[in-house]
């Protein structure tokens, strides 16, 4: 057989590429992970190891058992006590509105009355007017025009409500009618034109007590409520 250099020159590449592809991959040892199964099931959550166990709450109950000892519940309970003339037009109000619930009215109420208290510190008429009756809205809207008359600026902090409770509640003529009263906390002072303080004062938090009477249109698609009267309280 004739010597080929070739030949040779082709077995001394084949075997420095062998020698290099084992470099690199190294050999199997048997202790090598099995390659991914992509469309394979996860595994338990045991068997790898890593466990997220969640605290547990013995006193939780089933959501229907609890959802059955709320609608038991008469509509009034928690804010009015048993008996009261509240407690019954709180129960007319929810006859007649199947969407109602004192909850959801005293929230709504309680962020309400922030926004008024704030908007007509700023004298902002186009933030009052959804939210007020007209003849309220009237005697707002003049008293922010008698205070720009005179120059005056009210500066004004809402530091948070402290109580919120229903005092009177009826349903009669397709009208819904709460009143609410209110502790509140707030910060005022009003200047003069020429910068003078003429009330209030900028430092200090004061205590307020607002009775509101909010009416809401039963006959109506438009599920929003108006204040409708303001009162000192007694």
């Amino acid at each position: 057989m004739a010597f080929d250099p070739l030949n040779l020159l082709l077995l001394a590449i084949a075997v420095v590429v062998f020698w290099r592809l084992r470099s690199v991959l190294g050999m199997r040892t048997g202790s090598e992970r099995p390659p991914a199964e992509p469309y394979a099931p996860p595994k338990p959550e045991a068997e790898t190891g890593k466990v997220l166990r969640f605290p547990r709450d013995d006193t939780m109950t089933d959501t229907a058992e609890k959802t059955a000892e709320e609608d038991a519940k008469p509509v009034w309970t928690g804010f009015a006590d048993a008996g009261s003339a509240a407690a019954a037009g709180l129960e007319q109000i929810a006859a007649a509105d199947g969407n109602f619930t004192p909850k959801a009215f005293v929230d709504g109420a309680k962020l309400a009355y922030e926004m008024i208290i704030e908007a007509f510190a700023r004298g902002d008429r186009a933030a009052l007017k959804p939210l007020l009756s007209k003849q309220v809205f009237d005697g707002f809207a003049q008293a922010i025009a008698e205070r720009e008359q005179a120059g005056q600026k009210v500066e004004s902090r809402f530091v948070g409500i402290n109580k919120a409770a229903i005092v009177q509640a009826s349903a009669q003529d397709k009208k819904a009618v709460i009143t609410m009263r209110f502790v509140s906390e707030l910060i005022s002072a009003t200047y003069a034109k020429d910068g003078a303080l003429i009330e209030g004062d900028p430092k200090l938090i004061k205590e307020i007590t607002d009775v509101w009477t909010f009416e809401r249109d039963l006959g109506s698609r438009d599920p929003n409520w108006k204040l409708v009267s303001t009162e000192d309280p007694a």
